[in-house]
């Protein structure tokens, strides 16, 4: 049985201390849950001082990024290597924030993903169509293309270790959200092109997230699906009472 990852992105939020704070009160309202895999993810000047005073937790840290090089004339960039050796274990890659505003493409998500791997860390996989994909029909296009070319050349036992996030856009930030029938369509599609890319074993095991809008008051609809294996969670991951129902709810 897949385990339930619960994952809050933080986006461009919290100071060292904001972050440090939160996730202590996190700590003492979800450390009894053991049936959900729990991830933070602060920005990267938050990434060390929120591993420390998460260490010994069931909580896990994520970056919200990373670049595919291990060292170099990269000015702004963080490796694999540093997210490592800040204290993290996740990392969340493609983004539909990186992809709109940062000129993230497949390839260099696909590259993303392969340093995340060989770095040891567990990569965060972000798919989604914006809206006028969907209006036009072509979702199924849309998150084939983007998990194909994400995913190119990882052998099993990395793709395994990975974790698929489904984002629809347009529901990211908006208030809107996939109704849990949409979410499921789509998780089912992921799960199948898995299935095409490694075998039906494989793509059972590989935990599916959906994103967009999630909140206390739809995440138990959303779980309840049966290819829908937790949720990225952005705005309602900033409020402390509203991440910790939200992780309770995927027990």
């Amino acid at each position: 049985m897949r385990r339930p990852i619960i994952a809050g992105n933080w986006k461009l939020n919290k100071t060292i201390d904001q972050a440090v704070d939160f996730v202590l009160e996190l700590r003492s309202l979800v450390d009894g849950i053991k049936g959900v895999e729990i991830v933070v993810a602060p920005a990267f000047t938050a990434l060390s001082a929120v591993a420390k005073a998460l260490k010994g937790s069931s909580i896990y840290v994520s970056a919200q990024d990373l670049y595919w090089e291990s060292s170099g004339a990269f000015t702004g960039e963080i490796s694999a290597e540093m997210i490592v050796d800040s204290g993290c274990t996740h990392v969340i890659i493609g983004h539909s924030e990186r992809r709109q505003f940062f000129g993230e493409n497949n390839w260099s998500v696909n590259q993303k993903v392969k340093a995340a791997l060989d770095g040891g860390l567990v990569p965060i996989i972000c798919v989604g169509e914006m809206l006028e994909d969907r209006e036009a029909d072509n979702t199924k296009q849309i998150i084939t293309d983007q998990l194909v070319n994400g995913i190119n050349g990882l052998p099993t036992a990395q793709i395994s270790k990975s974790v698929i996030a489904y984002e629809p856009v347009w529901a990211i930030g908006t208030g809107k959200t996939a109704s849990p029938d949409q979410a499921q369509e789509v998780h089912a599609l992921i799960r199948s092109v898995l299935a095409i890319a490694y075998s039906a074993e494989v793509a059972e095991s590989i935990r599916i997230q959906y994103g967009g809008s999630v909140k206390s008051s739809n995440v138990t609809e959303l779980l309840s699906k049966p290819d829908v294996d937790g949720a990225l969670v952005g705005g309602a991951s900033l409020e402390l009472d509203s991440f910790a129902d939200i992780v309770e709810a995927g027990q």
